[in-house]
Protein backbone atom coordinates (compact mmCIF):
# COMPACT_ATOMS: atom_id res chain seq x y z
CA UNK A 1 0.00 0.00 0.00
CA UNK A 2 2.18 2.62 -1.29
CA UNK A 3 1.26 6.13 -0.22
CA UNK A 4 -0.47 4.81 3.00
CA UNK A 5 -0.25 7.64 5.34
CA UNK A 6 1.03 6.02 8.98
CA UNK A 7 -1.73 5.65 11.21
CA UNK A 8 -1.12 4.88 15.01
CA UNK A 9 -0.42 1.04 16.01
CA UNK A 10 -3.87 0.30 17.54
CA UNK A 11 -5.74 2.33 15.25
CA UNK A 12 -4.30 0.60 12.29
CA UNK A 13 -4.55 -2.64 14.04
CA UNK A 14 -8.22 -2.44 14.42
CA UNK A 15 -8.34 -0.95 11.05
CA UNK A 16 -7.35 -4.47 9.62
CA UNK A 17 -9.42 -6.55 12.06
CA UNK A 18 -12.37 -4.88 11.46
CA UNK A 19 -12.08 -5.40 7.41
CA UNK A 20 -10.98 -9.17 8.11
CA UNK A 21 -14.15 -9.84 10.52
CA UNK A 22 -16.52 -8.06 8.03
CA UNK A 23 -14.90 -10.82 5.09
CA UNK A 24 -15.57 -12.98 7.63
CA UNK A 25 -19.60 -11.89 7.52
CA UNK A 26 -19.44 -11.68 3.54
CA UNK A 27 -18.95 -7.97 3.44
CA UNK A 28 -15.81 -6.87 1.42
CA UNK A 29 -12.71 -6.32 3.45
CA UNK A 30 -12.03 -2.67 1.96
CA UNK A 31 -15.71 -1.35 2.61
CA UNK A 32 -15.32 -2.81 6.28
CA UNK A 33 -11.78 -1.32 6.63
CA UNK A 34 -12.99 1.90 5.63
CA UNK A 35 -16.23 2.16 7.83
CA UNK A 36 -13.47 1.14 10.44
CA UNK A 37 -11.71 4.49 9.84
CA UNK A 38 -13.87 6.82 9.92
CA UNK A 39 -15.78 4.97 12.98
CA UNK A 40 -12.52 5.87 14.66
CA UNK A 41 -12.11 9.33 12.45
CA UNK A 42 -11.67 12.50 14.93
CA UNK A 43 -13.72 14.82 11.87
CA UNK A 44 -15.11 14.06 8.78
CA UNK A 45 -13.00 12.73 5.78
CA UNK A 46 -13.15 13.37 1.80
CA UNK A 47 -12.75 9.99 -0.29
CA UNK A 48 -9.44 11.65 -1.30
CA UNK A 49 -8.34 11.61 2.75
CA UNK A 50 -9.46 7.82 2.85
CA UNK A 51 -7.76 6.63 -0.25
CA UNK A 52 -4.45 8.10 0.84
CA UNK A 53 -4.85 6.92 4.67
CA UNK A 54 -5.62 3.35 3.18
CA UNK A 55 -3.68 3.10 0.06
CA UNK A 56 -6.86 2.09 -1.70
CA UNK A 57 -7.81 3.34 -5.50
CA UNK A 58 -9.89 6.20 -5.01
CA UNK A 59 -12.82 3.80 -7.35
CA UNK A 60 -12.63 1.39 -4.77
CA UNK A 61 -13.42 3.98 -2.06
CA UNK A 62 -16.07 5.84 -4.15
CA UNK A 63 -17.98 1.94 -4.58
CA UNK A 64 -17.47 1.24 -0.83
CA UNK A 65 -18.32 4.38 0.51
CA UNK A 66 -21.85 4.01 -1.34
CA UNK A 67 -22.34 0.68 -0.02
CA UNK A 68 -21.43 1.81 3.58
CA UNK A 69 -24.03 4.96 2.74
CA UNK A 70 -27.15 2.06 1.77
CA UNK A 71 -26.17 0.52 4.91
CA UNK A 72 -26.96 3.54 6.82
CA UNK A 73 -23.87 3.13 8.47
CA UNK A 74 -22.27 6.53 7.14
CA UNK A 75 -23.33 9.66 6.09
CA UNK A 76 -22.25 12.79 3.91
CA UNK A 77 -21.51 15.94 6.03
CA UNK A 78 -21.47 19.12 4.72
CA UNK A 79 -18.09 21.33 5.64
CA UNK A 80 -18.65 25.35 5.50
CA UNK A 81 -16.32 26.34 2.12
CA UNK A 82 -15.33 22.52 0.74
CA UNK A 83 -17.24 21.67 -2.27
CA UNK A 84 -16.03 18.09 -1.52
CA UNK A 85 -17.93 15.66 0.11
CA UNK A 86 -17.34 15.16 3.07
CA UNK A 87 -18.14 10.96 5.09
CA UNK A 88 -18.37 10.40 8.96
CA UNK A 89 -19.74 7.16 10.80
CA UNK A 90 -22.41 6.29 12.96
CA UNK A 91 -20.33 6.09 16.33
CA UNK A 92 -22.92 4.97 18.84
CA UNK A 93 -22.39 0.98 18.90
CA UNK A 94 -25.72 0.40 19.81
CA UNK A 95 -27.19 2.31 16.51
CA UNK A 96 -24.52 0.33 14.56
CA UNK A 97 -25.19 -2.64 15.64
CA UNK A 98 -28.98 -2.27 15.17
CA UNK A 99 -28.80 -0.91 11.95
CA UNK A 100 -26.10 -3.83 10.66
CA UNK A 101 -28.59 -6.57 12.17
CA UNK A 102 -31.97 -5.01 10.56
CA UNK A 103 -29.82 -5.19 6.89
CA UNK A 104 -29.12 -8.68 7.54
CA UNK A 105 -32.68 -9.29 8.93
CA UNK A 106 -33.73 -8.03 5.35
CA UNK A 107 -31.10 -9.36 2.78
CA UNK A 108 -31.09 -12.98 4.93
CA UNK A 109 -33.85 -13.84 7.23
CA UNK A 110 -37.12 -12.25 5.52
CA UNK A 111 -36.20 -14.07 2.44
CA UNK A 112 -35.35 -17.39 4.36
CA UNK A 113 -38.91 -17.08 5.87
CA UNK A 114 -40.32 -16.52 2.15
CA UNK A 115 -38.07 -19.33 0.42
CA UNK A 116 -39.53 -21.83 3.49
CA UNK A 117 -42.97 -20.84 3.57
CA UNK A 118 -43.08 -21.46 -0.31
CA UNK A 119 -41.82 -25.28 0.60
CA UNK A 120 -43.96 -25.71 3.12
CA UNK A 121 -46.93 -25.11 1.29
CA UNK A 122 -45.60 -26.76 -1.70
CA UNK A 123 -44.69 -29.98 0.64
CA UNK A 124 -48.29 -29.76 2.09
CA UNK A 125 -49.46 -30.64 -1.77
CA UNK A 126 -46.99 -32.39 -2.67
CA UNK A 127 -47.91 -36.37 -2.14
CA UNK A 128 -44.48 -37.49 -2.81
CA UNK A 129 -42.81 -35.48 0.25
CA UNK A 130 -41.61 -37.42 3.13
CA UNK A 131 -43.35 -36.96 6.57
CA UNK A 132 -39.77 -36.28 7.72
CA UNK A 133 -38.79 -33.79 5.35
CA UNK A 134 -42.36 -32.09 5.62
CA UNK A 135 -41.90 -32.20 9.88
CA UNK A 136 -38.42 -31.03 9.21
CA UNK A 137 -39.41 -28.01 7.10
CA UNK A 138 -42.20 -26.56 9.17
CA UNK A 139 -39.47 -26.66 12.25
CA UNK A 140 -37.07 -24.85 10.27
CA UNK A 141 -40.06 -22.50 9.18
CA UNK A 142 -41.21 -21.94 13.14
CA UNK A 143 -37.31 -21.79 14.14
CA UNK A 144 -36.94 -18.83 11.56
CA UNK A 145 -40.20 -17.17 12.44
CA UNK A 146 -39.37 -17.54 16.27
CA UNK A 147 -35.94 -15.62 15.22
CA UNK A 148 -37.53 -12.90 13.37
CA UNK A 149 -40.13 -12.66 16.00
CA UNK A 150 -37.41 -12.32 18.94
CA UNK A 151 -35.67 -9.89 16.91
CA UNK A 152 -38.49 -7.61 15.74
CA UNK A 153 -39.23 -7.60 19.78
CA UNK A 154 -36.05 -6.62 20.93
CA UNK A 155 -35.93 -3.25 18.35
CA UNK A 156 -39.12 -1.76 20.71
CA UNK A 157 -37.19 -2.86 23.79
CA UNK A 158 -35.21 0.82 24.99
CA UNK A 159 -31.88 0.79 25.44
CA UNK A 160 -31.30 0.51 29.06
CA UNK A 161 -33.54 -2.39 29.32
CA UNK A 162 -32.03 -4.05 26.86
CA UNK A 163 -28.33 -3.62 27.85
CA UNK A 164 -29.86 -4.87 31.52
CA UNK A 165 -31.87 -7.51 29.57
CA UNK A 166 -28.51 -8.68 27.93
CA UNK A 167 -26.54 -8.47 31.80
CA UNK A 168 -29.10 -10.87 32.77
CA UNK A 169 -29.32 -13.53 30.18
CA UNK A 170 -26.75 -15.99 31.56
CA UNK A 171 -28.71 -15.65 35.12
CA UNK A 172 -32.10 -16.44 33.28
CA UNK A 173 -30.96 -19.57 31.41
CA UNK A 174 -29.91 -20.67 34.90
CA UNK A 175 -33.23 -20.51 36.39
CA UNK A 176 -34.88 -22.29 33.59
CA UNK A 177 -35.22 -26.31 34.00
CA UNK A 178 -32.41 -28.35 32.05
CA UNK A 179 -33.42 -30.43 29.94
CA UNK A 180 -35.15 -30.87 26.42
CA UNK A 181 -39.06 -29.56 26.23
CA UNK A 182 -40.64 -31.78 24.38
Amino acid sequence: MSGKKKLPAAVERFILHWGDMGDEWGVNRSVSQIHGLLYLAEAPMTAEDIADTLGMARSNVSNSLKELLAWNLIRRVPILGDRRDHYEAETDIWEIAARIAARRKEREIDPAIAALRACVSDATDDPGISPVAAKRLKEMLAFTELADHWFMQMLKVPRPRLVALMRLGEKIANLLPIGKVK
